[in-house]
């Protein structure tokens, strides 16, 4: 099961977004400490804002664009912090946290533009290839959206795309919101819904780079995604694989059994560090291998 106590999800529905706010800053607080040896560092990528996060030893010709989740209305670098800082502990790999534009301040495609716009200003100092987008829940969808905006002006593609429980389809249409509604402590329909209207505005909930899960993923590098079993994004994820399948992309789906909403801070968990340890392999070996 998911690390999160019961008692974050309640039978009473969000009645506005500073409620889901505070329901999302409940789950950041348990995220825990960031690694002791991470080093970070206020930065920007061209006219965006963020934090790169380094440990030592890392390869400074190798990044990770990391985008934070938060459901497109919340969220920060500094709130996930602790989770993006144990990916670039696993894999060595310094990331730049992105500081995207918020709803309702901001909204679609706001964040995507911030994406690519970082995106640009980063392979300007290291090779495309040598770049990773990643992100977790609404993150890990911007990820494959920023991709997709990326492939679609003909720039370099990254070296690979990877998702913690992405949030790809604002549609919200996948089986497992509703079948995981018992089993995920994390994340209930109504505040994704509410998330979603707040972000969209007018937009239609399948443009692809609203939900790339209805997007066509040909020309994409190789993916990696991984989510929980019992959370209500599983089916998102699953998604996304077949769309990548369907492209004849490179891609590896790993659904983890028993398993619940970002697992992978989770530390007392053998699944958490397995996950880590598949995530940090795959960013040290595509960056390392299209860098090459």
């Amino acid at each position: 099961m998911a690390f999160w106590p019961q008692s974050l999800t309640t039978p009473k529905a969000p009645a506005s977004i500073e409620d889901v706010r505070a329901r999302y800053d409940a789950q950041f607080a348990r995220f825990g400490a960031a690694p002791a040896s991470l080093e970070v560092t206020p930065g920007q990528l061209g006219p965006i804002g963020g934090e790169w996060l380094r440990v030592p030893g890392g390869d400074p010709a190798r990044a990770i664009l990391y985008f934070h989740g938060g459901g497109f209305v919340t969220g920060s670098p500094e709130t996930h912090r602790p989770l993006i800082g144990k990916l670039v502990e696993a894999s060595g790999v310094a990331a730049f946290s992105v500081a995207y534009r918020l709803a309702p301040a901001s909204f679609f495609p706001a964040p995507v533009r911030d994406g690519i716009d970082a995106y640009r200003a980063l392979i300007a100092k290291v090779p495309a290839s040598s770049v990773i987008l990643a992100g977790d829940e609404a993150g890990g969808g911007l990820a494959f959206a920023v991709a997709l905006a990326v492939r679609n002006a003909s720039l370099e593609m990254p070296g690979g795309v990877v998702a913690l429980s992405p949030w790809a389809d604002l549609s919200l249409s996948g089986l497992s919101v509703l079948g995981n509604r018992g089993s995920d402590t994390v994340l209930e329909w109504e505040s994704l819904f509410l998330c979603a209207r707040s972000y969209l505005r007018k937009s239609n909930p399948s443009d692809a780079y609203a939900s790339p899960a209805w997007a066509a993923l040909s020309g994409f590098p190789p993916v990696m995604v991984h989510a929980g079993a019992t959370e209500i994004l599983r089916d998102d994820a699953s998604k996304l694989g077949d769309r990548a399948a369907d492209a004849n992309v490179a891609v590896s789906v790993e659904i983890y059994d028993g398993m619940g909403h970002l697992f992978q801070m989770e530390q007392s968990r053998n699944e958490a560090k397995v996950s880590l340890s598949r995530l940090a392999q795959f960013i040290r070996a595509k960056s390392a291998a299209l860098a090459a």
